[in-house]
């Protein structure tokens, strides 16, 4: 921490303290998260859940950003060096007296999502998305604190008593500890919510206090989602029916799509939950999609701007290449196979006169055959080796080879007007 000079205390939770500290080697400043916890070693620190998801999710533009771990090994103290955002949700909408209006509303949320979508999808789920989580700095919001976080492959039943009491889910209230990444979906839908009214949606005293406040508003849920509760409970629960009086509309700016887009957050039931992916892909945010879009295209234009003159020169000369191609190859083809000047149509060759050119008897060469055996068995004739010997000694050259060799003779190759 050498490299660091204290500015002032910025916040101070269970398990850390947050301070604000300016770098003595660029003068940027940082948010530094001081651990409570002394460690034993390098290899704790690395097996830390924060820190090995802050790595893994790195980099997004709606997840902290973590600069430094900085450890002393002979006081045991921890500090994670993470960049410095403006206040978090909780600090934007403290003492309004005005909701935003629903285009900022609508921009804080799809970020959110685009923040929960990406951690689903790298296996990791938060288990605290409050306000006080979620950081913003000029429009831009991020997602903050992983020390609650877990991986969505790890192994069920999981603490039962996680997320701050207002963001939990039910299958965090009612089951031991059995619940999934839609977790975070029941909290960024309770988020959306307090972004919207700057009130609470289910503010319970208690944990008891909390379910009764979860069924005033959604009503009580279906007997099949109790039941698949109770698989996971070890004392039995029964509540008393309850219709539910709906999402209460404390504000009258909030669209249709809002509504929608909110109640399937909220589903009670977290099989019927809207995921992250699903909900970025909701009407509610189409305008976000396509502005994105448009952006993404406007980075392509710039990294590859079009200049017409080139554009025109560089398919000018392409198709000069492509006939120097096709011309290139035609030459090719005609040197492999030269064009002969003819007619061009079937004529039939004139018989050549050749003198002193006789009809060829028959002609024996039992002395080619030899060579290679009977054959008549179908297997490999068997070489034997030929002796040089010259063409008037044919007498000498039968001599020498074996008499069970069976002799035998060519047919007769016949030469008509000087064609074989």
């Amino acid at each position: 921490m050498k490299n660091y000079k204290a500015i002032g205390k910025i916040g101070e939770g269970t398990f850390s303290e947050v301070m604000k500290m300016q770098s003595l080697r660029d003068g940027n400043y940082y948010a530094c998260k001081q651990m409570k916890q002394r460690f034993e070693s390098i290899e704790q620190v690395n097996n830390l859940r924060e820190i090995q998801a802050l790595r893994r999710l790195h980099p997004h533009p709606n997840i902290l950003t973590l600069h430094e771990v900085v450890f002393d090994r002979k006081s045991g103290s921890l500090a994670l060096i993470c960049e410095l955002m403006d206040m978090n949700i909780y600090e934007l909408i403290r003492g309004r007296r005005h909701p935003l209006s629903e285009k900022k509303i609508r921009y804080y949320m799809y970020q959110l999502c685009k923040s929960l979508d990406h951690m689903h999808r790298n296996g990791i789920f938060h288990r605290d998305v409050k306000p006080e989580n979620i950081l913003i700095k000029q429009d831009v919001l991020k997602l903050g604190d992983f020390g609650s976080c877990r991986s969505v492959y790890s192994k069920q039943p999981y603490t039962e008593y996680i997320s701050t009491r207002w963001y939990r889910a039910p299958e965090c209230l009612l089951t031991d500890g059995f619940y999934t990444y839609k977790m975070d979906l029941w909290s960024a839908g309770c988020v959306f919510y307090e972004i919207a009214s700057l009130q609470p949606l289910f503010p319970g005293a208690n944990e008891l206090d909390q379910i009764s406040k979860i069924h005033d508003v959604i009503g009580t849920p279906a007997q099949k989602t109790l039941t698949k509760f109770k698989q996971s409970r070890a004392m039995s629960f029964d509540f008393p029916f309850k219709k539910g009086s709906g999402i209460p509309l404390l504000t009258t700016n909030l669209s249709p799509q809002c509504l929608s887009l909110l109640h399937s957050m909220v589903a009670y039931d977290p099989d019927e939950r809207i995921t992250a992916r699903q909900a970025l892909q909701h009407p509610y945010f189409q305008e976000q999609r396509a502005a994105e879009k448009q952006a993404l295209a406007s980075r392509r234009k710039a990294c590859f701007p079009e200049h017409p003159v080139a554009a025109e020169a560089l398919r000018h000369g392409w198709q000069t290449s492509k006939e120097a191609r096709k011309q290139k190859q035609s030459l090719k083809q005609e040197e492999d196979h030269p064009k002969r000047q003819g007619p061009a149509y079937i004529m039939e060759l004139p018989k050549l006169k050749l003198s002193g050119v006789t009809k060829l008897s028959s002609y024996s060469s039992p002395t080619l055959h030899s060579v290679f055996g009977s054959g008549t068995n179908g297997k490999a004739p068997v070489l034997r080796p030929l002796k040089c010997v010259g063409a008037n000694k044919k007498t000498d050259l039968q001599k020498d080879l074996k008499p069970a060799l069976k002799q035998c003779r060519l047919p007769t190759i016949e030469r008509k007007g000087g064609e074989y």
